[in-house]
């Protein structure tokens, strides 16, 4: 990217889950975000670009954005901090292998985070600053990480291209979603580029004028 940092997707589990890996140009820095599953690939990818992960970041606590954690940590150098979501998906961080086994996914694990993130608070992967919004709906504690000098978003599965993050779980909240998308994303500018957590990404201003459920 133009902005001085990479994006590379790997989609991860059954579920095809969009892992980011975003390397810094400068000094081939990288953070790792929502490793669901596939470890090894993942670490692999990091090794080919001789890149050094300083962190991993979760948008939310499910189990196909999150189950990969220990594994990649175990496989990285150093004791590399896990960053987010919110509080609020501590529980289901901690139900991870048990709904693995439920969807017959093997391997994937409860994860830990080391620091949750709250509405307002910033991560940076060298002198690139990303903003953390607090998006719930999907998830109770689900956040989005906004790099606004480069237009670039990573939203998890709070919008998709055409469509938005499911809410038919006992704790998900489909106003709060739609309300979130409105109120903090769309705001941002029409030129926001995001990466979802699943399929291809689209801007905001595209999804502004087109997704179906985001008219009112």
């Amino acid at each position: 990217m133009s902005a001085g940092f990479s994006v590379t997707l790997v989609p991860v589990t059954p579920f095809a889950q969009n892992c980011t890996i975003l390397v810094d140009a400068a000094s081939n820095d990288a953070v790792v975000i929502d490793p669901g599953g596939d470890a090894g690939r993942i670490e692999a990818i990091v090794r080919q670009r001789n890149a050094t992960v300083r962190e991993i970041w979760l948008t939310h606590g499910h189990l196909d954005h999150a189950g990969g954690v220990e594994a990649l940590r175990a496989k990285l150098p150093g004791n590399v901090p896990v960053i987010g979501p919110h509080a609020a998906d501590a529980f289901l961080l901690s139900a991870i292998a048990k709904q693995a086994a439920i969807y017959g996914i093997p391997g994937l694990q409860d994860a830990r985070s080391d620091r949750y993130l709250n509405e307002g608070e910033s991560l940076h992967l060298g002198p690139h600053g990303f903003d953390v919004l607090h998006c719930p709906g999907h998830t109770p504690g689900h956040v989005v990480f906004v790099n606004k000098a480069a237009k670039f978003a990573q939203v998890g599965d709070v919008l998709f291209a055409g469509s938005v993050g499911r809410t038919d779980f006992p704790y998900g909240d489909h106003k709060a979603l739609i309300d979130g998308i409105l109120t903090k994303l769309l705001p941002l500018g029409d030129d926001i580029a995001f990466v979802c957590g699943h399929g291809e990404g689209s801007t905001f201003g595209r999804e502004r004028l087109s997704n179906p459920f985001l008219r009112r």
